[in-house]
């Protein structure tokens, strides 16, 4: 890449995070604590950044990596996450229900909640957070001293000069694409499923749902005190044109079995297919690919966040080695060790998906009739045997 001019008034930091999403926000904080200093830049607007609506589970493991930091205040406030409902055919059935393992409980936690809590401890203990830096661009990161480059909310040119760059602008930012294509392998998986999220001002449920029947797989997650996000399986290709309000409400109330379901104003929707998507390795040089820059996973399981709450911990563990004592062990592994869990965290979705898409009529992959009743027999199975639900109960706090 071509060096970038002279003219520009050079800063230094140790890291340099480029993404002030739950990734980039969790470095920063983790990295606070060791005494490492950090520069966060965001290219969405603080109000963006802090209402974007994503997923909403955080693991026990992760609670579990909070509180171990001294950082447990961030998720207090939040209920326990016990059990899923799976309604079947209309019928209720409770996934957690006297399962081993699940004393130990995540919490449900808006995305964009946790987003607000990690910016106001980071900014009450004076962090270094740039929102609406644009133009960003990486230099030098397979030298010992990358350069990143942008322009600030008043149009200024910037430089920081750093020991490391964190990656955590997403699978579609700039930091996985400064990569170059054949320094590593991206495995992608397209399942041939799209889903219409929903979020509307709608009462929660009790508990979160997920529906089959062979009219289509649904679900509903609370997203605050008055909030729920929905989904729909839909036809591949459909638009949220398709999708008007009224026949949204019709079929959700369908699909869960819930005619007397509240409806309330829905406030955003988006139609997306279901898909994976795996950088090897997630590091380069300097840059170390955190979150969706690294992986991508289907929504089923909740484990994208998850993800980006690992990759945050290890890459400020190896940072805070190295700069500590100059021990390189943590850097050199970083990508070995979150590719080991982004490899199970995988497959759990891919089971899940498979498992709760087959059993509502549409197996993953196709097979008919002959894979929709496995799915049934695997979904049964889960639901009534101990020992088959012990995988879900050690992948869903984050324990297996």
């Amino acid at each position: 890449m071509t060096p970038p001019p002279r003219s520009r008034e050079r800063e230094s930091t140790t890291v340099a995070i480029v993404g002030g999403g739950v990734s980039g926000l969790t470095a920063a904080i983790l990295l606070r604590a060791c005494g490492i200093d950090a520069v966060v830049l965001e290219r969405r607007s603080r109000s963006y950044v802090e209402e974007r609506q994503r997923a909403g589970v955080v693991e026990y493991r992760a609670v579990h990596m909070f509180e171990r930091w001294g950082l447990g205040d961030v998720l207090h406030g939040f209920p326990g996450d016990d059990f899923m409902e799976i309604r079947v055919d209309g019928q209720p059935r409770l996934l957690g229900e006297n399962m081993p393992g699940l004393a130990d409980t995540g919490r449900l936690v808006p995305q964009q909640a946790l987003v607000r809590g990690l910016i106001a401890a980071l900014l009450a203990d004076g962090a270094d957070l740039r929102f609406e830096a644009s133009d960003v661009a990486l230099h030098h990161v397979e030298g010992e001293r990358p350069l990143v480059t942008y322009a600030g909310q008043d149009g200024r040119a910037h430089e920081i000069e750093c020991d490391f760059v964190a990656g955590c602008d997403g699978d579609r930012g700039i930091c996985a694409a400064s990569i170059p294509a054949d320094a590593g392998e991206v495995h992608a998986y397209d399942y041939g499923i799209w889903w219409l999220t929903i979020l509307a001002d709608a009462p929660p449920p009790e508990r979160p749902l997920m529906a089959v029947g062979m009219r289509g797989y649904a679900a509903q997650f609370a997203r605050g005190p008055k909030a729920s996000r929905f989904y729909l399986h839909v036809a591949a290709g459909d638009t949220v044109a398709d999708w008007p309000h009224d026949r949204i409400w019709a079929e959700l109330k369908a699909r869960l079995h819930a005619p007397d379901l509240p409806a309330g104003p829905i406030t955003a929707t988006e139609v997306f297919p279901l898909r994976s998507a795996i950088r090897e390795p997630m590091s380069h040089g300097r840059l170390y690919l955190l979150g969706d820059a690294a992986h991508i996973i289907p929504p089923m399981g909740a484990k994208g966040m998850n993800l980006a709450l690992f990759d945050a911990e290890a890459f400020a563990t190896a940072v805070r080695d190295f700069t500590a004592a100059g021990d390189e062990t943590g850097l050199r592994g970083y990508s070995a060790t979150c590719l080991e869990r982004t490899w199970r965290y995988q497959e759990f979705s891919n089971w899940m998906a498979d498992m709760m898409h087959g059993a509502s009529g549409h197996p993953v992959g196709g097979g008919g009739t002959f894979r929709q009743r496995i799915m049934r027999a695997r979904l049964e199975r889960v639901l009534s045997s101990d020992v088959a639900a012990r995988y879900y109960a050690e992948m869903f706090t984050g324990l297996g």
